[in-house]
């Protein structure tokens, strides 16, 4: 066994590069295992292959201690690297004790360089990052790791972040769908995006475009997704029930439903989240996917909520983008591509979603903007 112990940060340089070297420490076997920030776990100890331990509850609120072991997270920040084109210095501007933060500083080790620290302690700035930026040595290749509201932030911001974004080799973009029309700003806008898809129990994101990195293996069972490959936790700690029912056969069995061609990967999003309207089950992704492509629309989360007659009936929450949208036209769109039951019973424009963690959308907060019945 091997002795745990939380390493508190506060988004300010100082708590990250205390962070970054007890990472260093937990990776090379010099020092205890590492959870990040102050949750820490009751057990004092994990088992002595595990490095990290990442504290989360996902998107079910369940808290959670996924373990990590040294080998886990050295081949997911290589497989990373391999994608991307090789080595690279790395800006941290997310939070240091999510997974998604770990593996910046994880992969910037990889690389031979601590990873330059953007002080998010007040919330990210566009200036900030452009400040951060511009403390990356001149003509080094760059990457950066960010969640969609910080990337629609410096693209509204128009100034110096987005110019110095501009200048990543890679700019990855997790923890939430993308919308198309972002994507396509961000694009239009000179800068090099690429989604990923994972979760601490993967070491983060390991589908980059809907593309599995080398060694990840993609499985569907009835329509869920489960995940293979050597960057997999080892379980959850002091829950040996929850590991059983996730980890089996080598693969991670997630909570998503998703799409497998056998090449490309689209994930529709939370069996937990799919809506029985009518007896029929609509994946709110892909009413989302539908009306994230209509003009007029910045970001959309789509929810179910309780109708007398039909069960739950489908709602859909918009943020407006210049004019804004049409909302029969977004209806009729949704009713091409879904079919009728998909169709959104109400849609409401709002000037911006409720989030959660990292940029999540919070989809019980979503739903009570529906209170009033659906007509």
């Amino acid at each position: 066994m091997r002795e745990l112990r939380a390493v508190p940060v506060d988004g300010s340089p100082d708590s990250v590069e205390d962070l970054t070297e007890a990472l260093r420490a937990a990776l090379d076997g010099s020092g205890p295992a590492v959870v990040p920030g102050t949750d820490v776990p009751p057990a004092a100890e994990v088992p002595a292959e595990v490095a990290v331990v990442i504290s989360t509850s996902g998107s079910t609120g369940r808290p959670k201690h996924v373990m990590l072991t040294a080998a886990a997270l050295a081949a997911s920040a290589r497989a990373t690297e391999a994608r991307l084109g090789g080595p690279a210095r790395w800006v941290l501007a997310l939070p240091a004790a999510h997974v998604a933060g770990v593996q910046v500083i994880l992969r910037a080790l990889l690389a031979g360089a601590q990873p330059v620290v953007q002080d998010v302690r007040e919330g990210f700035r566009p200036a900030g990052f452009a400040r951060a930026t511009g403390r990356l040595p001149h003509g080094a290749r760059r990457y950066v790791s960010l969640v969609p509201t910080q990337l629609g932030r410096i693209l509204d911001d128009h100034s110096a972040g987005m110019y110095a974004l501009a200048g990543y080799d890679a700019v990855l973009i997790g923890g939430a769908a993308l919308a198309p029309a972002l994507r396509t700003r961000a694009e239009d806008a000179g800068i090099r995006v690429v989604t990923t898809y994972g979760m601490s129990e993967t070491c983060g994101g390991c589908v980059y475009d809907g593309v599995p990195l080398d060694g990840v293996g993609v499985h569907l069972d009835g329509g869920r997704l489960a995940l293979s490959g050597p960057m997999l936790a080892s379980g959850y700690l002091d829950d040996p029930a929850l590991t059983a029912a996730a980890f089996a056969g080598g693969r991670f069995v997630t909570g998503d439903l998703g799409r497998w061609d056998g090449e490309r990967l689209t994930v529709l999003g939370r069996a937990d989240d799919v809506i029985v309207t009518g007896g029929e089950k609509v994946a709110p992704a892909a009413v989302e996917r539908v009306l994230a492509g209509q003009p007029g629309v910045a970001a959309v989360c789509v929810v179910g909520v309780p109708d007398p007659e039909w069960g739950q009936a489908v709602v859909a929450a918009v943020v407006p983008s210049g004019a804004g949208p049409d909302p029969d036209s977004l209806r009729t769109a949704v009713r091409e591509a879904e079919g009728r039951a998909a169709v959104p019973r109400r849609v409401a424009l709002v000037p911006e979603l409720p989030l959660r963690g990292v940029g999540k959308p919070d989809r019980e907060a979503v739903a009570a903007l529906f209170t009033t019945p659906v007509e």
